[in-house]
C-alpha cells in the first residue's frame, strides 16, 4: 500500500496560501494583528459566524420580499381578471342598450334628435345663468 502524508493542521493563512500582496484582493482586514494560535482561529471563526448570521438575515429578508411580491402579483392578476369580466359584461349591457335606442330612434324618425338639442340648449342656458349670478 502507498503511504499517505498527514494533512498539516495549520491555522495560519500566510503559511497555507503564501504572503498576499497588499492590493491583491486576498489580504485580510486584520493585517496588523499577529496570529496567536488557537485563540486567533476562534476569533476568526466567531467573526465568520457573525457575518454568516447577518447574511442569513438578509437572505431571509429578500425571501420574504420576493414572497410578498409574488402574492401581490397573484392578487393583482386575480383582480384584473375580475375587472376584465366586469367590463366585458358592462360592454354587453351597453351595446344592447344602444342597439335598442337606435331601434327606437329609427322607428320615431328624427324627432328624438330635436328633443336632445332642446335639452342641451336648456341645460346650457341654466348653466350660463348660474355662472353669472354667483
Amino acid at each position: 500500500m502507498a503511504q499517505r502524508r498527514a494533512a498539516p493542521t495549520v491555522h495560519n493563512r500566510a503559511s497555507l496560501l503564501g504572503v498576499s500582496p497588499t492590493h491583491s484582493g486576498r489580504s485580510s482586514p486584520l493585517q496588523n494583528i499577529e496570529p496567536s494560535g488557537h485563540r486567533f482561529a476562534d476569533d476568526l471563526e466567531g467573526q465568520n459566524d457573525e457575518a454568516l448570521d447577518g447574511l442569513s438575515a438578509k437572505v431571509k429578508l429578500l425571501k420574504d420580499i420576493t414572497i410578498g411580491i409574488g402574492n401581490e402579483v397573484r392578487e393583482s392578476t386575480k383582480q384584473l381578471s375580475e375587472m376584465n369580466d366586469a367590463f366585458a359584461e358592462t360592454g354587453g349591457i351597453l351595446s344592447g342598450t344602444f342597439r335598442r335606442m337606435n331601434n327606437m330612434a329609427a322607428r320615431q324618425g328624427c324627432r328624438w334628435l330635436w328633443y336632445i338639442v332642446f335639452l342641451i340648449i336648456v341645460f346650457w342656458f341654466f348653466l350660463v345663468v348660474w355662472w353669472f349670478r354667483r
